[in-house]
């Protein structure tokens, strides 16, 4: 009995080894394919690149642990940028600016949790209206133009570095995947999260607030939202209303491949770090191949699905294993 229930526990910290040798295997290959891919200098790129979608990601992980989806990201991403960068442009002090960013992300998503929590709306179809809400708020705000003529501090956060190694984007992303790591690990809202995820009614029953809760984790999302706007709008050194299209795609497929459950109840901030660096290696090492970009939706798109099929396989091998449990602990209860 003891060794079948360590081996089920295993099972559950198996996706977390198996992205990384993903991860491995992708660079080897990739490593053959060009002679630039294992290079400093490609190395800081891909981890810079990465950088945006893990701010993002390390929240969407505790939002779909909690069996909760947002899809808005992309667009909030957008129009964070353009009101950080079109107040920057008329003069604003770079710090009001960034913290327009902050508002704006967490704005949208409080908007999110109360379409969800307040009106009962499925998630999909509530972070699906915001997506548009958004996009169509930056494109607005922008008149459908790049906002340029920024301040020449604008772009010292996205492209300085650090005691002048480490790129700051990194930096940012490492404290953000730190600190949800921490908050999931080791506070009773992350123990909260993950009794949401694997049965909301039971949480409900055990004296957990689950509408709070749902409100707490969306503004985390769109806060996160915000924090990488800013990093991202640094970088580009401008404001772009069209940045973000598919961005919450990069970053559902980062948290799917990183080991999080769509049925929820499981995931680690650790796993989603790995997914990122997937799929920025993947992104980087067929741009460095030669390949042309459109081909790079496409082994996206296949590294969802078979993401998505090792979850559905992995998770019905794990109910079949603990119904047998089931079965051989009730065969060997004592009849009285």
């Amino acid at each position: 009995m003891a060794s079948v229930r360590t081996f089920v526990a295993r099972q559950r910290g198996n996706p977390a080894i198996a992205t990384l040798m993903v991860l491995a295997i992708l660079v080897v290959v990739f490593s053959l394919t060009s002679s630039r891919f294992l290079t400093w200098d490609n190395f800081l790129n891909v981890t810079r690149s990465s950088s945006t979608v893990v701010i993002v990601a390390s929240a969407v992980t505790l939002v779909m642990i909690a069996r909760g989806l947002d899809l808005s990201v992309g667009s909030v991403l957008a129009v964070s940028v353009v009101v950080s960068a079109k107040l920057a442009s008329t003069g604003t002090p770079l710090p009001l600016a960034y913290l327009a960013a902050l508002a704006t992300g967490l704005g949208f998503g409080l908007l999110n949790a109360g379409f969800i929590v307040g009106l009962r709306v499925s998630p999909i179809i509530a972070t699906l209206g915001t997506l548009n809400i958004a996009r169509g708020a930056a494109f607005l705000i922008t008149s459908s133009a790049i906002l340029v003529g920024l301040p020449s501090n604008w772009a010292d956060l996205g492209t300085g570095y650090m005691f002048g190694v480490v790129p700051y984007p990194i930096v940012v992303a490492a404290v953000v995947a730190v600190f949800f790591s921490l908050l999931l690990n080791y506070t009773v809202f992350g123990r909260n999260v993950y009794a949401v995820g694997g049965n909301e009614e039971a949480a409900r029953i055990a004296g957990v607030n689950v509408p709070r809760m749902y409100v707490a984790l969306y503004a985390m999302s769109g806060l996160s939202t915000g924090i990488a706007a800013i990093v991202l709008g640094s970088r580009l050194g401008s404001g772009d209303p069209n940045i973000g299209v598919g961005f919450e795609f990069d970053c559902i497929v980062a948290v799917i491949l990183g080991g999080t459950s769509l049925a929820g109840g499981e995931g680690r901030i650790s796993g989603t770090v790995l997914g990122a660096l997937i799929v920025a290696v993947l992104s980087n090492g067929l741009n460095l191949a030669g390949v042309e970009p459109f081909w790079q939706y496409v082994a996206k798109g296949v590294a969802l699905v078979v993401a998505v099929v090792i979850d559905r396989l992995t998770r019905l091998e794990r109910e079949s294993t603990e119904a047998r449990i089931g079965a051989v602990g009730s065969a060997e209860a004592p009849v009285e």
